[in-house]
């Protein structure tokens, strides 16, 4: 499975890192840390249309997004067009993502950036907030609701609210038990990658209220953003379709423009 194989890179490569340098060093820098946390949830819960807008150069199940563009220019026009929030996807082998490119955009951006990559360990946790993330995705299908728990109290040590990513009523559950105050209903199905954009009417209605939701993969229209508005979605995160487009300021403002 894929998930799977994106683990096992990942784990390896979290190894490498310990061994170059410890959590106590890591977190050492954090006093003389120039990024200052920006409050992601309070942007993706205003009363607008709020796009969080991804910076993904590759998809494992689609291949490369776009061949060649610059990180921060996109991150740029993503602001200018009107992005609630970046997301920047920062796993290496199979997404080819960076925690250079998002500390790089942290620099020369206002509004607030999630990391969005396969986290599971406190060093992750800390190497975010290094690396100047407002906030982080914690993906539920992979952790235990104890693993869950610990991870959102340990990123809010550090000013940073997690977003936790389900796909079932099942996983919505332990995300709400852990504690989480801000849940991705991601259409697609880790396991065998099949989407279900009916997903967000089924599992929205069951988050309770004060709880930030956010919708994400495969959304392409302002018809599709009009629905989800109509079952309380606060955020909307949308990647490929961004991605792929020569102007995507003005993709942005044209979806702002319907609010």
């Amino acid at each position: 499975m894929l998930l799977d194989e994106i683990l096992k890179c990942k784990k390896e490569r979290l190894k490498q890192a310990q061994k170059k340098m410890s959590i106590d060093w890591l977190g050492r820098s954090l006093p003389y840390n120039p990024f200052v946390p920006r409050n992601f949830k309070g942007a993706v819960c205003q009363n607008r249309i709020n796009i969080i807008a991804e910076i993904k150069k590759a998809n494992p199940s689609k291949g490369i997004t776009k061949e060649y563009f610059n990180p921060l220019q996109t991150a740029q026009d993503y602001e200018l067009g009107l992005a609630t929030a970046i997301s920047i996807c920062t796993e290496e082998d199979f997404f080819q993502g960076s925690l250079e490119d998002l500390s790089q955009i942290k620099r020369f951006l206002r509004i607030p950036i999630l990391r969005k990559d396969f986290i599971f360990d406190s060093y992750q946790i800390v190497e975010s907030a290094v690396y100047g993330a407002d906030s982080l995705l914690l993906i539920a299908t992979i952790l235990s609701k104890k693993e869950l728990q610990e991870l959102i109290t340990f990123s809010r040590r550090f000013g940073i609210e997690p977003l936790v990513e389900i796909h079932s009523k099942t996983e919505l559950l332990k995300a709400i038990a852990a504690g989480a105050d801000m849940i991705s209903i991601n259409h697609q199905n880790w396991e065998d990658l099949s989407i279900d954009m009916k997903l967000s009417q089924k599992l929205a209605p069951l988050i309770p209220k004060g709880k930030v939701v956010v919708t994400e993969s495969e959304l392409h229209s302002s018809e599709q953003i009009q629905e989800y508005l109509k079952i309380g979605i606060d955020a909307f995160l949308v990647g490929e379709s961004f991605m792929q487009q020569e102007n995507q300021q003005a993709t942005i403002l044209a979806l702002n423009s319907m609010d």
